[in-house]
C-alpha cells in the first residue's frame, strides 16, 4: 500500500508501526475475542490497557508521584474552561502570555472565569517571537502563568521555560512528547491528543496533586481535575479507542528509544526544512530564528499564485495538507513525531525542484 505523505496540522499523521498493530488487534484484542472499541471501559483488559498507557507517558516524560495523570475528554479547549474553574478559586486572578491564534482563545475563555491580565504580547509584531521574560508585567497576587509552549498556526516555539514562584501553566498541544521538558518547572501540562498523541478526542492533563480539590463551586464534575483523578479518569466513559490507540503511540515511542532519539529526529527534520527556506530567497519564513517551532513550520513565497500552483503539485507528487492555516495564508508542513525523515527529504527536494522551475 502507498501511504500518503501528511503535513496534517492536526489530526495529524500516527506511525505506520500504531496503524499497523491496531488494525492486527481490532477484531480480537488479547484474545477477548472482540474489539478494545467493543468491551467495557471497567473491564479488566481496559483497566490494564490504560494503566499501561499511564505508565508508560509517566516514564517518558519522567512524570512524578507528584502529578495525577487524566485521560479526558474535550480536547485542549476544554481546558480553557477548566483552568480557571479549577486553579483561580481562591484567587481569582490568572496571567497569560499571548504569542498567536491558540494563546489568544484561551485567554478570552479564561476571561470568562476570572480576572485575566496579559502579561506581554507579540501580537504587534505580528506573532513571529516570543516576548523577553524581563517584559513579562506577571502580579504578584495571581494564581497561575499560562502560555502556549508551541502555537501550532504561527510557528513559534519556546524553547525554554522560566521557573516561576506560581504555577506555570502550559498548553502543549502540538509539541508534547518531542523534546525533553523538565516537568517540575510546570503546575499543569495540557494537550490534545491529535498532534503528537493519537487520534482526535482525547486530552491529557498533568497536573499537580497539590492544586487539585480546590474548584470553584459550580465547576461541573466533568471538568473538576479532582474529581477525575478520584475516579481515575472514569468518572464518564472515557474514550477507549483513542486511549488504546495513544498507549500505542507511547509504546512506540519507547520502541524508538524514548524521547532523546525522536528529539534528535525532530532537529533534523526541522533543520532540513529551514535550510532549504533560507537558502536562496525563493521562500521565506515569518518567524524570528530564535522561536522557529520544530513542529509546524510555515513558509511563503512571493507571490499568492505561485503559492497556489505549488500546493497544487505538491499533491500531484503526493505531499498533502502543505496548505497554511486560513487565518495566515501561505503554506505549513507540520512534521510530528509521526512524520518520517523520508518524508522531510521528499519535500525539501520537491521545494529545491520547483525553486529551480519557478526562481
Amino acid at each position: 500500500m502507498s501511504r500518503t505523505i501528511n503535513f496534517s496540522a492536526g489530526p495529524a499523521a500516527l506511525p505506520l508501526e500504531v496503524l499497523e498493530k491496531a488494525k492486527a488487534e481490532l477484531l480480537d484484542f488479547r484474545s477477548s475475542g472482540m474489539s478494545v472499541m467493543e468491551m467495557s471501559h471497567r473491564s479488566a483488559v481496559f483497566l490494564e490497557v490504560l494503566k499501561e498507557a499511564e505508565s508508560n507517558l509517566r516514564f517518558l516524560l519522567g512524570i512524578s508521584d507528584d502529578y495525577h495523570v487524566l485521560f479526558l475528554q474535550g480536547g485542549a479547549t476544554a481546558q480553557f474552561s477548566a483552568l480557571p474553574m479549577n486553579l483561580a478559586a481562591s484567587i481569582p486572578r490568572a496571567d497569560y502570555l499571548d504569542t498567536g491564534s491558540w494563546s489568544r482563545k484561551a485567554i478570552k475563555e479564561g476571561a470568562k472565569f476570572c480576572d485575566v491580565n496579559v502579561v506581554a504580547s507579540s501580537e504587534q509584531g505580528g506573532y513571529t517571537r516570543i516576548p523577553d521574560l524581563a517584559d513579562w508585567n506577571i502580579r504578584k497576587d495571581t494564581a497561575f502563568l499560562h502560555l502556549c509552549s508551541n502555537e501550532t498556526i504561527g510557528g513559534v516555539q519556546f524553547k525554554s521555560f522560566p521557573s516561576l514562584e506560581i504555577p506555570l501553566v502550559a498548553d502543549m498541544s502540538s509539541d508534547i512528547l518531542s523534546r525533553k521538558i523538565e516537568i517540575n518547572k510546570f503546575g499543569l501540562i495540557y494537550a490534545g491528543a491529535q498532534k503528537n498523541i493519537g487520534p482526535a478526542g482525547l486530552a491529557i492533563v498533568i497536573v499537580r496533586k497539590d492544586l487539585c480539590g480546590q474548584a470553584k463551586n459550580e465547576t461541573p464534575s466533568f471538568l473538576d481535575y479532582s474529581a477525575q483523578a478520584e475516579s481515575e479518569s472514569m468518572l464518564n466513559t472515557p474514550p477507549t479507542f483513542t486511549i488504546y490507540l495513544a498507549g500505542l503511540v507511547f509504546s512506540w515511542l519507547l520502541d524508538k528509544g524514548g524521547i532523546s532519539v525522536i528529539e534528535k529526529e525532530n532537529e533534523e527534520k526541522a533543520s532540513a526544512l529551514y535550510q532549504v527556506i533560507d537558502s536562496g530567497g525563493f521562500y521565506s519564513c515569518p518567524v524570528d530564528p530564535e522561536f522557529r517551532s520544530n513542529m509546524n513550520v510555515p513558509f511563503r513565497i512571493n507571490t499568492e499564485e505561485l503559492e497556489k500552483i505549488f500546493l497544487d503539485k505538491a499533491e500531484q507528487n503526493g505531499m498533502f495538507n502543505l496548505k497554511g492555516h486560513r487565518s495566515v495564508g501561505g503554506m505549513r508542513a507540520s512534521i510530528y513525531n509521526a512524520v518520517p525523515v523520508s518524508w522531510v527529504e521528499e519535500l525539501v527536494a520537491f521545494m529545491n525542484d520547483f525553486e529551480n522551475e519557478y526562481g
